[in-house]
């Protein structure tokens, strides 16, 4: 038990702001899932660009903070970035998440999982069956996800503030897209 806690210790000393990470490094898995209208939101449609996929529910606090500031990135970088938000049909249904959007003023698409989606990006098996929303995910132009971050004490102020614009400006001018121009 000491050696868990010291390496948990440790691993909370090394990674406070990136939170789950252990996710990362890998190609992100495909999906092509529906919106509410039935219009299919393809993964692979967005090579090129750095993508987010934000696991979330309509009805969770922290998740509503986060799209809030999905929404404030997509206003920052435009075309350059992608965002695609995945709620499963046992948490959420067209009513809710129109809801959500309307009330919300959401505009990325919240596109619907039957599990399969979500178990595959967050790793669930019987050892673990469980998740934390929100989680949100970088990925690189190449589909390579670079990051991850599921809600928790020390990633917070990443997903819900200027961090998470912070990492995607990184992977943006890793590849020599530059940054844009700041609004006057």
């Amino acid at each position: 038990m000491r050696k868990f806690l010291l390496l948990l210790t440790v691993s909370t000393l090394l990674f406070p702001v990136f939170g789950a990470g252990e996710l990362s490094g890998r190609r992100a898995p495909g999906f092509a899932l529906p919106d509410m209208n039935l219009n299919y939101h393809d993964v692979q449609d967005h090579r090129g660009k750095v993508v987010i996929v934000d696991f979330m529910m309509t009805s969770c606090p922290h998740c509503l903070a986060v799209s809030k500031n999905l929404e404030a990135i997509k206003a920052k970088f435009g075309s350059r970035i992608a965002i695609m938000t995945v709620v499963t049909s046992s948490s959420d249904n067209q009513q809710t998440v129109s809801r959500f959007m309307t009330t919300n003023k959401i505009t990325s698409p919240i596109l619907f999982d039957c599990g399969q989606v979500t178990a595959s990006y967050l790793k669930v098996t019987q050892q673990k069956p469980s998740i934390t929303l929100p989680h949100v995910f970088l990925m690189d132009q190449n589909g390579m996800i670079r990051n991850d971050f599921s809600y928790n004490d020390g990633t917070k102020g990443l997903m819900e503030g200027p961090g998470l614009a912070a990492e995607i400006e990184k992977l943006l001018n890793r590849t020599g897209t530059p940054a844009p121009a700041a609004k006057k």
